[in-house]
């Protein structure tokens, strides 16, 4: 491995492409924690999780201002939610930092339902319908035996989304939105579908009189009464009986902190009010749980859950274990013993108090459990698909000899691989097979070129786009190829393959690289590892210096590339100041000059949100440079690039164009009529958009890509981490780096099992099929 100096640049001799140098006495900024480090206030992450996760943007992000908000005194203040400003993935709420997610499900697209709210709708009534279909189908496979029947019981419930608080966000008198280009989406070519989505039930809105009662609580315990709408939502319309029953049951409302819900437990209890209430370990464990999957988790180590209790003054971790499982506030699992059979509730509640000495037990959340199982279920029965002969003569010749052999075949490769899968589905569909192309964004299908036919993932799953569904709810597909694969969150992918006919073959294709789903789980990861279907690596490299240097970061290496075009360009600072200094330089003045990329396709992608060089800062700074205004629209301005957080997990960015009594309208990539954000979402759905965390960037990529690597942040780097931000920029790539050496370590340290997941063991317990 070649490592670079501080400093140099390799394939170019200038440290910008344009620029002349930073003078030495370029601004300076104190060295506050960025990405993965938690506020002043937090604890550490339980044992296992990884703080440069996805999370780990988001959790400790989110830790950081709720942090803040204890100490002003204001329980639930911030919130654990974010995608541009939602929760990882499915939680949500107002103000925090977690990326990947909507807090109450989105905003919405003007008036009446939105599309996130459809889709969460049209799964529902999906997985339904796909339970009665597997119900009626003989011989099962086996799987899941470790579940309670409460967990089955909550399989219609694996996407609740919780409602969200109105932040305190107000517009003034805007002119009405002035009329401007519209895109025109491509017309459809797929053929005729079924008739789909069921009468979509709009969200949960509590009752004022519910409301009024959680009011009084909160205000008796000295919490603020603007959380009163989203306890009641959280909680149901007997929200205010179960609040003074169990004041711990504020937990349940994502931001609120445990030291916030002490406080009112205190203030409600009195000299009642003990460490080792069960009422308050049970809330922490699910907390935990809670908290690690918006991290990537969908299970933990119960050793790690009793050390973190432990940390929170719990006296007896063992017990309040076993009541929270005896309770059914979470699940158990003993995976090494899957082919033993189902275990009985009260002795799983007594072997999870204490280890064995063999394989560590897991503890895990209904919703993530439920998921994995019906993923393996639904992997499984693609996996012992037999040979079909139609895809024998089909093009690429290796990648279509796997598909004939077998129904699920899992494909990788970087960008420029993108084509062989896109070519098997043009056969198949010159064939006369029914086949369809899912990517995981807008951008991706713009990458793809206008001739190319594809959907994206949430389009297919609601019904707003693909084939249709026949009458027990499957597509109606002899083919599905899903690239940027590795971008599937396990619910989402436990939603697509049970959507997934008998017979139809499935193609998960993407590059194992890249940072893994922004919601919880590992399933490209874990399939791969599982090796239980057929694996197609392309021989197809990514060209250019970018691509060159990217390949290189993959195996560990850190290459010097010749780059005569200026295609990669290294910009040393020594602080984060200068970092973001010379950030707005490369991005409004030297990429747009030296290489006539403009600036709206230039993305910065840094670290995490918070700290002197975090999403925040070079938002702020970018803001104040290229579009500078008052924020007169709760914080924005016509003319703002913003991400919005359209659905956990999934992110668009859009243009503001103006405001009104509606909301703030956006102008977003790939949608036709433009989108409105009720004003009172904003502020957790809709963040600036010039600058965003890898995780954020992740599935996307644009013509010139800045990655800002400060000093401050070297704590978040991985290898997955620049990997995928390096990988942004089809043209060109700016690095600020003033991470030192740690840049090198990063990329040469071998990636870890950054996420605890159950899928792996969950496949590796499928028979392999029989290869011809």
């Amino acid at each position: 491995m070649t490592a670079h100096p501080r400093g140099e640049n390799p394939g170019s001799p200038a440290a910008d492409p344009a620029a002349p140098p930073v003078p030495p006495d370029g601004p300076g900024a104190g060295p506050d924690a960025v990405g993965g480090s938690a506020g002043p206030d937090a604890p550490p992450p339980p044992a296992g999780t990884d703080s440069a996760e996805p999370a780990a943007e988001h959790a400790a992000e989110a830790d950081e201002s709720a942090a803040e908000a204890a100490e002003a005194g204001s329980p639930g203040e911030a919130d654990g939610s974010d995608g541009t400003a939602s929760g990882s993935d499915g939680s949500g709420g107002a103000g925090s930092d977690t990326e990947g997610g909507a807090g109450d499900g989105g905003g919405g697209a003007g008036a009446g339902v939105s599309e996130a709210e459809a889709e969460l709708a049209a799964q529902r009534e999906l997985r339904e319908r796909i339970e009665r279909r597997k119900a009626e189908r003989g011989g099962p496979i086996a799987s899941g035996t470790k579940l309670s029947g409460r967990a089955a019981d909550l399989l219609a419930a694996v996407r609740a989304v919780e409602s969200g608080e109105k932040p305190a966000v107000t517009f003034p008198e805007s002119p009405a939105p002035v009329a401007a280009p519209r895109r025109v989406a491509p017309p459809p070519v797929a053929p005729p579908r079924a008739p789909v989505a069921p009468p979509v039930r709009a969200p949960r809105v509590a009752a004022p009189e519910t409301v009024a009662a959680v009011r009084a609580v909160l205000a008796e315990g000295g919490a603020p009464e603007a959380l009163a709408a989203r306890v009641a939502n959280a909680l149901g319309e007997t929200a205010g009986e179960l609040l003074r029953e169990d004041p711990w049951r504020l937990l349940a409302v994502p931001g609120v902190r445990p030291e916030q819900a002490d406080g009112f437990a205190r203030a409600l209890l009195g000299a009642a009010c003990v460490p080792g209430d069960a009422r308050r370990t049970d809330a922490l464990v699910v907390w935990l749980l809670e908290r690690a999957a918006l991290q990537g988790h969908t299970a933990l180590d119960a050793a790690a859950v009793r050390a973190a209790l432990a940390e929170r003054s719990v006296p007896d971790p063992d017990e309040a274990v076993r009541h929270a499982v005896a309770e059914g506030a979470v699940l158990v699992f003993h995976d090494e013993d899957e082919d033993e059979g189902p275990e009985e509730t009260d002795g799983e509640a007594e072997a999870v108090g204490a280890d064995d000495g063999k394989s560590p037990v897991l503890l895990g959340l209904d919703r993530y459990a439920m998921a994995e199982e019906s993923l393996a279920d639904g992997l499984a029965r693609l996996a012992r698909s037999g040979p079909d002969p139609r895809w024998a003569q089909a093009r690429p010749q290796e990648l279509a000899r796997a598909v004939a052999a077998q129904g699920l075949v899992v494909h990788t490769g970087g960008e420029a691989a993108r084509a062989e899968p896109v070519a098997l589905v043009e056969a198949a569909r010159g064939a006369g097979l029914r086949a369809a192309l899912a990517v995981h964004s807008e951008n991706g299908r713009r990458r793809l070129g206008p001739e190319v036919d594809a959907v994206t993932v949430a389009a297919l799953l609601s019904g707003a786009a693909g084939p249709g569904r026949d009458e027990d709810g499957a597509f109606a597909l002899d083919l599905l190829v899903v690239l940027d694969a590795p971008q599937l969150d396990v619910e989402t992918a436990a939603m697509l393959v049970e959507s997934v006919p008998d017979g139809c073959r499935l193609v998960l294709s993407g590059d194992p690289h890249v940072l893994p789903s922004a919601g919880a789980g590992r399933v490209f990861g874990d399939l791969l590892a599982a090796r239980v279907c057929p694996q197609v690596a392309s021989r197809t490299p990514d060209p250019g210096p970018v691509g060159e240097l990217v390949s290189g970061i993959g195996v560990g290496e850190l290459l010097q590339v010749e780059a005569p075009g200026r295609e990669v360009v290294i910009v040393p600072v020594r602080d984060a100041g200068e970092a973001v200094h010379r950030t707005v330089q490369l991005v409004a003045d030297s990429v747009p000059r030296a290489l006539g990329v403009p600036v709206e396709q230039t993305q910065v992608i840094t670290v995490g949100h918070g700290g002197s060089a975090g999403t925040r800062a070079l938002n702020a700074a970018l803001k104040q440079r290229l579009n500078p205004g008052p924020g007169r629209f709760g914080g924005f301005d016509p003319g703002d690039r913003v991400a919005y957080a359209e659905a956990p997990g999934r992110t668009l960015q859009g243009t503001v164009v103006s405001a009104d009594a509606q909301g703030l309208h956006l102008d977003c990539e790939g949608r036709p009529e433009r989108v409105v954000v009720p004003k009172e979402r904003v502020e957790s759905l809709v963040r600036h958009g010039w600058a965003l965390t890898a995780h954020q960037a992740a599935g996307v990529r644009w013509p010139a890509a800045v990655a800002v690597l400060p000093g401050d942040a070297v704590a978040g780097l991985s290898r997955a981490w620049v990997y995928t931000a390096f990988s942004r920029g089809e043209r060109h790539l700016s690095v600020v780096h003033g991470a030192d050496q740690a840049l090198a370590r990063a990329v040469a340290e071998p990636p870890g099992a950054d996420r605890v997941t159950r899928l792996r063991g969950l496949l590796e317990a499928v028979p392999e099929p029989v290869e011809e």
